[in-house]
C-alpha cells in the first residue's frame, strides 16, 4: 500500500516512524514541513526534517525525540568561546549533518535531491520529501511582535501569545510532494500543530487541492488529547489565535480535506458532536505514541480504515 503522510514535529514523526516499521507492505512517503528551517551559524538547518531522517535512519536521541543519540557538544562550547549566540543547540553529529546539507545547496542542488541523498545514506527506505524547494518561512505574530519560528519556539520557549502565522517566501511545492498526494493509496495527515507544522505545508498553492482531491482516501489524527498537546505550543497557539483547543478544534480545521478524523479513546465523548457538525467519519483509536509498538500498532490500525 503506497501510504503518505504530511509531517511536522514530534507527532508526525512518531507516526511516521510507525508506517516506516511496516514496510515492505507499505511503501511509504512523507511531505515534510520546512516552515521550521532557519540558519544557523551560517547553515542551512531543517529540523522537522532531520527528525525525520534521524529516526527512520535509527539515530535520534530518543529521550529529547530530536538531535542524534549520544551526540557531544564540543563545537557549541567554542561557538560560546568565541561570542557567538548560542541559544539554538548543534551537536558535533548533528553540525555535519548541516554543513553537508549547506554545501550541497549552495552548489544549486535542490532541498528534495538533497535530503533524498542523506536518505539513502541513512539507509532509510522511505521516501522524505521537502514540501518545497523555496524559502516558506514561519513567522509569527506575537503580543512582542513578529518572530522567526526558532526565535519563537527555542528563545522566547513559545512564551509570547501568538495572534497571528504567516510565511516568508513565494514558495511552490515540490513536484514529488505533490505526485506523493496524487498516488497514495492512504494520505495521513499526521497528530502534527495544526498550525505551524500542518498549516505551512497547506498553505503552499496546489496541496490543499490535492489533498482535497484525496479525501476519500485521507485520514487526519488530532495532536490534541483532552483539550491538552502532549509536546508543543499546539494547544495553547489553538487559544490565542481564537481557536479551540480540543480535538473537535482541529477537526474543525480540516474540515473538507478528508472524510475520516481520528481521535484518541480520551476524547471519544466528542465524536458525536464531530460527525455531526462536520460531516466526518470520526474513529476512536489509542494514539498516545510511547513506543515503538505503539507507533506500529497505530499506523496499522490506520492502514486497516483504507
Amino acid at each position: 500500500m503506497r501510504v503518505t503522510v504530511l509531517a511536522g514535529g514530534t507527532g508526525g514523526t512518531k507516526l511516521a516512524h510507525g508506517f516506516a516499521l511496516l514496510e515492505p507492505a507499505v511503501d511509504l512517503a512523507i511531505v515534510a514541513n520546512v516552515g521550521d528551517d532557519a540558519e544557523v551559524h551560517g547553515l542551512v538547518v531543517c529540523p522537522d526534517i532531520d527528525a525525520l531522517l534521524y529516526t527512520l535512519g535509527g539515530l535520534v536521541d530518543a529521550e529529547r525525540g530530536w538531535g542524534i543519540g549520544g551526540d557531544t557538544l564540543s563545537a557549541h562550547a567554542q561557538f560560546e568561546r568565541l561570542g557567538e549566540p548560542t541559544w539554538f543547540t548543534l551537536g558535533d553529529a548533528d553540525l555535519a549533518t548541516h554543513v553537508h546539507r549547506t554545501r550541497r545547496l549552495r552548489h544549486g542542488d535542490r532541498l528534495t535531491e538533497v535530503v533524498g541523498g542523506m536518505a539513502d545514506a541513512l539507509g532509510i527506505h522511505a521516501r522524505v520529501l521537502p514540501a518545497t524547494d523555496d524559502r516558506h518561512r514561519t513567522i509569527v505574530e506575537t503580543d512582542e511582535g513578529a518572530l522567526a519560528f526558532q526565535d519563537y519556539f527555542v528563545r522566547r520557549r513559545q512564551e509570547p501569545e501568538v495572534r497571528r502565522v504567516r510565511f516568508d517566501g513565494n514558495a511552490r511545492p515540490s513536484a514529488e510532494a505533490l505526485d506523493a498526494i496524487s498516488a497514495a493509496d492512504l494520505v495521513v495527515i499526521g497528530p502534527s500543530n495544526p498550525i505551524v507544522s500542518i498549516g505551512p505545508i497547506l498553505e503552499l498553492p496546489d496541496v490543499r487541492a490535492a489533498v482535497q482531491a484525496a479525501r476519500a482516501r485521507a485520514v487526519a489524527v488530532s495532536p490534541i488529547i483532552g483539550g491538552k498537546a502532549l509536546k508543543g505550543p499546539a494547544d495553547r497557539m489553538l487559544t490565542g489565535l481564537g481557536l479551540e483547543s480540543t480535538a473537535l478544534g482541529v477537526a474543525r480545521l480540516y474540515a473538507g480535506l478528508v472524510d475520516r478524523f481520528v481521535i484518541d479513546e480520551a476524547d471519544a465523548a466528542l465524536a458525536p458532536a464531530i460527525e455531526g457538525e462536520l460531516g466526518m467519519a470520526v474513529e476512536v483509536l489509542p494514539t498516545v505514541m510511547r513506543s515503538d509498538d505503539d507507533r506500529r500498532r497505530l499506523a496499522g490500525a490506520l492502514v486497516e480504515l483504507a
